[in-house]
């Protein structure tokens, strides 16, 4: 370490009062984080990117300073997909100070993982006052059976109204109309589910049909429509 001559001439003063760094919630305790390895937490957040054109959903756990556990869903950009692919190798393994510092491929998701950091560094993660925060594993529990991700995809138009066509549910088949031309339901079909059927030997036009639900008042319905035809 280099002291400048003006620095080296001043008299040494004694510091009085220690000031620790405000302690912050993580997994069910109180903790004065002072490195890395301080920082445990499950947390998820959202990244986009500069055109604004894709978004990143991230979702990290993380322990003692290392990430456990990464989950990466995408929306919005068809190269996002396979940015996310190299990123789920990239995190596990990584500090969140290495990782907040590495490339991440895609510029959503690496804004991400600077939205996470900060949560996470700042103890505002999910797991802040759960005793010994969430197992690893615990990301896959935000997707369900089948593993896949939540999407909502709806469509409107001034001349022609809505079209649901993706809910949580799964892949919407066809909407519910009344006598007056206003949705009052869906149908769906779970792709999760139904390919989960086929998986274990079940003939798909099977598949497909015990995969399927409905939801509103679809069986009053006055008239059925496919939403991406009609």
């Amino acid at each position: 370490m280099q002291y400048s001559n003006d620095v080296e001439k001043m008299v040494c003063v004694a510091k009085g009062p220690k000031h620790e760094p405000a302690p912050i919630p993580e997994e069910g305790k109180w903790v004065f984080a002072k490195e890395i390895k301080d920082i445990s937490g499950f947390t998820h957040g959202i990244g986009w990117c500069a055109p604004q054109q894709g978004a990143c959903k991230l979702t990290l756990n993380v322990k003692e300073g290392i990430i456990e556990e990464a989950l990466v869903e995408t929306l919005g950009c068809s190269g996002m997909t396979h940015s996310a692919a190299m990123a789920s190798e990239i995190l596990p393994g990584k500090t969140i100070l290495e990782a907040l510092n590495t490339d991440l491929v895609c510029d959503a998701i690496n804004t991400a993982m600077r939205e996470l950091f900060l949560q996470i560094v700042y103890g505002r993660s999910q797991s802040a006052f759960s005793d010994n925060g969430l197992v690893i594993g615990a990301g896959l529990e935000d997707l369900g059976k089948g593993l896949r991700s939540q999407v909502g995809t709806m469509y409107g138009t001034k001349a022609k109204g809505a079209r649901y066509l993706e809910m949580a549910e799964g892949y919407v088949t066809r909407l519910a109309l009344d006598e007056d031309m206003q949705i009052i339901g869906y149908e769906f079909v779970s792709l999760g589910k139904m390919t989960d059927f086929i998986k274990k030997g079940m003939e798909p036009n099977e598949a497909y049909k015990k995969a399927m639900g409905h939801y509103g008042r679809f069986d009053n319905a006055a008239k059925y429509i496919d939403p991406r035809k009609e």
